[in-house]
Formats: structure tokens, sequence, C-alpha cells
């Protein structure tokens, strides 16, 4: 392995990415639900390790994750309703990634409570750190945002927090940094980013797992982050650096 190969190795070991972050909390699950899944879906390197199904309501975006091969089986339906498709515990971890923003309040209310009806073991969701203006997007009208979740109101739910992305205000719009150089302020994004992994509440974006009652001895010593009392609710912030979501 060349030098640069094993710096960049070692650096992307040090700040770890949402998706390594994602998969660490999907290690051991046989069957993930993917609800909302787009085209592009983080979970794809799990496939050949368990079971993944996407649910999307948006065809375009269906097709294209098939064309990639991320899932192993896809419906096209509409996300609050897939309690229709699955019965209660269906799969050991239900996901949403970048999904709860583009619903409102009361909309993604229900999608959690069916989340955690088809979970077994873990519920996963991933959304900006409170409320994210965006409009329609790659001619889907389902990527406008319509609501905003804090730390403190998924903590009342039950979910442990994990700050993603690094320090919010070093980020805007579709989370690019905000300052040039890009590559310099990149990189600080990345040094904050040892700090609000522990203090969500300070984090650009927060990535929330909660563990079902009957598995609650799986949640790692350390989960436990961003707890009511580790600093209040989550203000508006952009989401992710890879585009609109």
């Amino acid at each position: 392995m060349s030098v640069s190969k094993r710096l960049r190795s070692i650096y992307q070991d040090l700040f770890a990415s949402y998706e390594k972050e994602l998969l660490k909390a999907l290690a051991g699950c046989a069957s993930v639900l993917d609800v909302g899944c787009g085209s592009h879906s983080p979970v794809g390197p799990m496939r050949g390790k368990a079971k993944l199904t996407g649910i999307d309501a948006h065809a375009p975006s269906i097709e294209q994750s098939r064309s990639l091969g991320i899932h192993d089986e896809y419906h096209v339906h509409d996300v609050l309703k897939a309690r229709d498709l699955f019965a209660p515990e269906s799969f050991d971890s239900v996901v949403a990634l970048d999904l709860i923003e583009h619903l409102e309040k009361e909309d993604g209310l229900l999608l959690l409570e069916q989340m955690e009806r088809m979970a077994r073991r873990k519920i996963i969701v991933f959304t900006p750190n409170g409320f994210l203006p965006q409009g329609e997007y790659d001619n889907n009208p389902l990527q406008v945002h319509r609501s905003g979740w804090s730390v403190t109101e998924m903590n009342a739910r039950g979910y442990d927090a994990i700050g993603i992305n690094g320090w919010r205000p070093l980020r805007g719009e579709f989370g690019l940094v905000k300052w040039w150089p890009a590559w310099f302020w990149v990189i600080i994004s990345d040094l904050s980013q040892l700090i609000v992994r522990n203090h969500p509440e300070k984090a650009f974006q927060i990535l929330c797992i909660k563990y079902k009652a009957a598995n609650a001895s799986i949640r790692p010593p350390t989960s436990r982050v961003g707890s009511s009392g580790a600093g209040g609710e989550g203000a508006d912030g952009p989401e992710v650096g890879t585009g609109p979501s």
C-alpha cells in the first residue's frame, strides 16, 4: 500500500464517516428494511451480510437503485403505508435515512410508530439536526423538506443520538462547507466531528438508534450520548454534504 493510501486509510478510520457509523449500527442484523430507500442508499455494503429490502414511493428512484443492485428486494409503495406490506417484527432493523424531514410532523410520528412496529431489534433514523429548508429537486416533489427533528425529541422517544458531519455552523445548503478554501474547512469540520459525535446537539446531522426492549442488552455501553441532559434541542441546520436527499 502506498504512503498516500495508508494516510488516507488512517484519516478515514480516525474521522469515521456517516456510512461507517451506519454500518456499525447495522452489524449483526440479518434483515434490513430501508424505508424511503431512494436511488443511492448507503446500506449497500450490507448486501450479502443481510437481506436488504427497499421501499420508496418514487418509482424512478427505485429503478435506479435496482440498476445499481443495492437491495435484494424492492417495493414501490407509500412509506406511510408500509405496514400494509410487512407484519410486526418482520426485520431485524428498520432504517429511514434522510427521509423523516420530508414528511409533515404528524406523518413523521406515524412513520416512527410503523418502523418501531416492524423492527425486531433496532430502529435507525438519520436526519438533519433541526429543520433544513429544501425545495423540489431532480424532478422529485418528494424532496421538499417539511419538518425538523431535534436530539431532545428523539431522546424522548427512546433513541440514542450520534452527532454526524461535524460542527453545525461550518456547513450550509446541501452540506457544503460555507467558506473557501473548501479543503481547509472540510478538514476543520472533520476535526470537529471528534467532539460532536458525543455531543450531537452541536452536530450538523444526527444518527438516531432505538433498541427494542427485548434487545436492550445489545446497546453498546457508549451509545447513550445526546441524552436530554446533554445540551437541549438541535437548532436548524442543513443536511448531507453529498447533495439533496
